[in-house]
């Protein structure tokens, strides 16, 4: 198959498109390669399948040094016809739409750009589909959308209309326009509902790397709700063969009139925080100081996924519990920072 990957220089972009290139599928990465955090992290992941930073030009394609079939595009979701010159021209056999604006606490500060990727960014994405198919589109959405639910497990048929950050809002928002196009233009769509994603490579301005970064440097972590929360941590190699899965497992619009699903694909396991960052700390050899915080803005205490549907649909069951997970990502953390710490004193002293 012809696959894009969309948010292919970000974290689980980046693992999927590994995954796919591992199986023989042809793929072309999409990436805006933003500033939300340290875009060197998105070059480095690029430059692991072959795609060096210096080649990097906007809208122009870049052949992978390491695998045939991947080309590279950097390009924004709301330049609308350039999006549409690339679906026209290509031909896509599947999207696997992984670029958002990411970040609870930043769509605080900043909400327009959650609107314009989010919103403009999905809508002409769905528009492309429409007027160039494919067979199908897995599209990211977030555990963010159940809010404040008290009910756990969350479960996909769970009403989910009670938002509490504007990212959530976005993500409700991107579940409710590819039911439109599903219904409208018979688009077959996936949603998948990701529950707090770690492992190597992962996001700077994530819990995971926040604490190891801080630990490391014997800084204190900022640890929220004075450490009463929980959260469905998955680890990322579980992420992608869910995904990987869900790709093949196209929606039916005869057999299901609307050819629309929607799936939460997490760990059904929730951690403790403080669990957490205990593991982190047996890895690292290091405790943690800490500072206990009130709950921030746009947070929720716990996060738990119901997987049946998932598993039902493509047998998904993740493999990797906590202890594997955090001594394979703490052991990445150490090799790639401390190693880019020792790159950045290099040059300090030249």
């Amino acid at each position: 198959m012809k696959i894009l990957v969309t948010g292919a220089a970000g974290f689980i972009g980046f693992h999927v498109t590994r995954r796919l290139l591992k199986m023989g599928h042809e793929v072309i990465g999409f990436d805006n390669i933003n500033s939300y955090y340290d875009p060197q992290l998105k070059y480095d992941r690029l430059k692991e399948v072959g795609i060096p930073k210096n080649l990097i030009v906007e809208k122009k394609y870049i052949q992978s040094s390491i695998h045939s079939q991947y080309r590279f595009i950097k390009m924004e979701l709301t330049q609308k016809a350039a999006l549409m010159d690339l679906f026209r021209y290509e031909r896509f056999d599947a999207i696997i739409h992984l670029a958002a604006q990411a970040g609870v606490r930043y769509s605080l500060e900043n909400p327009d750009v959650y609107i314009k990727s989010n919103v403009e960014g999905f809508l002409n994405i769905l528009e492309a589909c429409r007027h160039y198919p494919v067979k199908h589109l897995a599209y990211a959405s977030s555990s963010s959308v159940y809010g404040n639910t008290k009910k756990t497990p969350f479960s996909v048929d769970d009403c989910v209309d009670h938002p509490i950050s504007l990212y959530a809002a976005t993500k409700k928002s991107n579940e409710l326009m590819a039911y439109t196009y599903s219904h409208l233009f018979k688009i077959p769509t996936t949603g998948l509902r990701f529950f707090t994603v770690y492992g190597p490579w992962g996001r700077p301005d994530m819990a995971p790397s926040l604490f190891a970064e801080a630990i490391i440097n014997n800084r204190p972590i900022q640890v929220f709700n004075n450490g009463n929360m929980e959260r469905d941590f998955t680890y990322i190699d579980d992420i992608v063969e869910g995904i990987v899965k869900v790709i093949f497992d196209i929606p039916d619009a005869e057999k299901e009139h609307i050819p629309y699903v929607l799936h939460n694909i997490g760990n059904s396991h929730p951690i403790k925080l403080m669990d957490f960052i205990d593991s982190i700390e047996k890895n690292l050899n290091t405790k943690a100081k800490k500072n206990f915080m009130p709950m921030q803005p746009g947070d929720v205490q716990k996060t738990y996924a119901d997987i049946s549907s998932l598993t039902e649909a493509v047998g998904y069951a993740p493999q990797t519990n906590l202890q594997e997970g955090v001594k394979r990502f703490t052991e990445w953390y150490i090799s790639y920072f401390i190693r880019k710490q020792r790159t950045n004193k290099s040059k300090t002293l030249a």
